[in-house]
């Protein structure tokens, strides 16, 4: 009988870990967000995140590899220590892979919307149900809602990730493969969240609607907020 239930239980345990793989948020592109925000997909394709992958090039970015000691004549896009934040979701459901097209129907192949806010499946659809909801009854959706799915609100912890993971860094949580473009290789690596998301790095903010309401919002979304574009009807 003992034996039965250890067997049962074990069953049980793979069928909950099952079903948590098949719940997984998974990664949608740059390609599917900008069907809806494409203002902002147009601002941001004239960032340095998103030509982040063609920096990997053979003979790109040339100086600044040679300072970091890496050869400028090696192609790094199949290079797994180098992609992973030079890419969206590398390694994740959905995300990234090697020798994927890096401009294909995803767009994965850059530091896109889905690095900083989170793998989309899950979530955007609620968007547009969140507006329908605005417009029909004047009623904001909670925010917790979307970060159930899979949303990321932690901006600077996602920054930090790529522009903080190197030895002798500030970050906890550095770990292998670090990168090896640091301050002590050239003071521009030098990463201070509160000025970097105020840079042109980043797309343009457009005014929010306030279809989603409550915590958690970012400590710089009041700012963005102050100078932020109206969306062209």
């Amino acid at each position: 009988m003992k034996r039965f239930l250890q067997q049962l239980l074990g069953a049980a345990a793979l069928v909950f870990l099952a079903q948590a793989a098949v719940a997984a948020p998974t990664y949608v592109g740059v390609k599917v967000c900008t069907k809806c925000h494409s203002y902002h997909g147009d601002s941001w394709t004239e960032t340095s995140h998103a030509k982040a992958f063609d920096s990997l090039k053979a003979n790109t970015k040339a100086e600044e590899k040679k300072k970091a000691k890496l050869d400028p004549a090696k192609d790094y896009t199949k290079d797994k220590d180098c992609v992973g934040c030079h890419s969206t979701g590398f390694g994740k459901p959905g995300g990234y892979a090697l020798g994927k097209d890096p401009g294909g129907p995803e767009q994965l192949g850059s530091v896109g919307c889905e690095a900083c806010h989170g793998p989309g499946s899950d979530y955007r659809d609620e968007h547009g149900t969140a507006e329908k909801k605005l417009l029909k009854t004047s009623q904001s959706t909670p925010r917790k809602l979307i970060v159930g799915k899979g949303q990321n609100f932690d901006y600077e912890k996602a920054c930090a990730a790529c522009h903080l993971n190197f030895q002798g860094s500030s970050l906890k949580g550095a770990k292998v493969p670090f990168t090896p473009f640091t301050p002590a290789v050239d003071a521009k690596y030098s990463f201070e969240y509160d000025k970097a998301v105020r840079t042109k790095a980043l797309h343009e903010h457009y005014k929010l609607k306030g279809a989603f309401t409550g915590e958690p919002v970012p400590k710089v979304r009041a700012d963005f907020q102050k100078t932020a574009k109206d969306l062209p009807e």
